[in-house]
């Protein structure tokens, strides 16, 4: 998993990520990867629209977003 991140993290790519928090709670992120650092990695999450820390065991799944969806307005 960790080097599907760092792989991501270098060509600037977003992706959908599945992640199981600390109490067991499983929620999809879009995110930005900024940097990952040992066991952690921390990005910019398009979900809550913050800067978030992770934790790469917790990582379930990764996808690359190929096309960014079109805004509704």
């Amino acid at each position: 998993m960790k080097e599907q991140l760092i792989k991501a993290m270098q060509c600037n790519q977003f992706v959908n990520m599945m992640y199981v928090s600390k109490s067991g709670i499983v929620t999809k992120r879009r995110i930005e990867i900024i940097k990952i650092v040992g066991d952690s990695f921390q990005v910019f999450c398009f979900t809550r629209h913050a800067k978030r820390t992770f934790t790469i065991n917790n990582v379930l799944a990764v996808v690359p977003v190929l096309h960014k969806e079109r805004e509704v307005i």
